[in-house]
């Protein structure tokens, strides 16, 4: 007996210029279109770089994804000029902002409302808790705001930020009356926070150990292919290498910026990573402008690089 002929599902083209349901997402997250912004509720536009023109962008991303516990000073400008408003890598509870009972705010930078753009999502929780009264706790985003909203950096004035790096969360309760449920979150919260110190002679870049592992994570603002170039070159020459017995291992990539990643010998401690970020940033800046093509040395040192990236954001 013949077998029957079995029809096969002819799948429908997708039109020119639109993106399938079940092809990756063009915001990068890795997840199919349908799962991500082609989701109920996820059209909202995907911004690659949010934090572009802001103070102090490469501190603020390092804030948002690599330091556990940190704090800045956020001066305002335009009518909410004056008003005392603290960034703060995570709150308790990861509140998006908390509005003390002096009417200052405490604005939370590891939060993922998941919207598109992170920048304006803060900028549009800033707003709301300047608008809060005094010791109204809490405030935070519970739909997208609209794309008129302010960005983030359209209401902080132009002065680089000064960061403060802490030990864990202390700075959570050095002015409140502790309760149980503070102490606990508190207590969770540090447990989970590597001990992290800040560079002071290079910009973004942070010695942190975790478990028995040391690091260095330096966040850079050069466009991602140009910093590429740049890598590879140093690659090949061995002067990629920080200290001695460091290695190069990769880079993490997040909100458009690219975090080369160092292992260090335990025991290094972040103090002769001073001097040594120093000297490094100046051959960087020397091949960074380096114009001339790469090698075929460098182009395969340059494509090991691209492949040890790890997306954040």
């Amino acid at each position: 007996m013949a077998k029957k002929n079995r029809s096969k599902a002819t799948a429908t083209a997708t039109p020119a210029g639109e993106v399938g349901p079940r092809q990756p997402c063009t915001c990068g997250s890795g997840k199919r279109y349908k799962a991500c912004h082609g989701a109920p509720g996820g059209g909202q536009v995907f911004v690659k770089r949010p934090f572009e023109g802001m103070p102090s962008e490469t501190d603020v991303v390092a804030l948002r994804e690599l330091v556990p516990a940190a704090t800045a000073s956020l001066p305002l400008t335009g009518e909410h000029a004056g008003r005392t408003v603290q960034l703060c890598t995570l709150l308790p509870m990861a509140a998006p902002a908390l509005v003390r009972e002096s009417g200052d705010i405490w604005l939370g930078l590891q939060v993922q409302h998941a919207f598109g753009d992170p920048a304006r999502d803060l900028g549009a929780v800033l707003l709301e808790a300047l608008a809060a009264e005094p010791g109204a706790g809490m405030v935070g985003l519970t739909s997208p705001p609209a794309a008129d909203v302010p960005r983030l950096q359209d209401l902080v004035a132009g002065d680089p930020l000064k960061i403060e790096v802490h030990e864990g969360f202390d700075f959570w309760v050095a002015d409140m009356e502790a309760s149980s449920e503070l102490a606990q979150a508190l207590e969770q919260a540090d447990g989970a926070a590597s001990p992290t110190a800040r560079l002071t002679e290079v910009t973004a870049a942070y010695w942190t150990r975790m478990g028995a592992k040391e690091h260095l994570r330096w966040v850079m603002p050069e466009p991602e292919d140009a910093l590429l170039d740049a890598l590879a070159r140093l690659h090949v020459t061995g002067d990629d290498v920080i200290v001695p017995d460091a290695r190069f291992v990769g880079m993490f990539r997040a909100h458009g910026l690219l975090a080369p990643v160092w292992d260090l010998e335990v025991g290094t401690g972040p103090e002769p990573l001073e001097e040594a970020a120093t000297a490094f940033k100046a051959k960087l800046d020397e091949a960074l402008a380096d114009d001339s093509d790469l090698t075929t040395e460098q182009r395969s040192a340059r494509n090991g690089l691209a492949n040890r990236q790890v997306t954040i954001r």
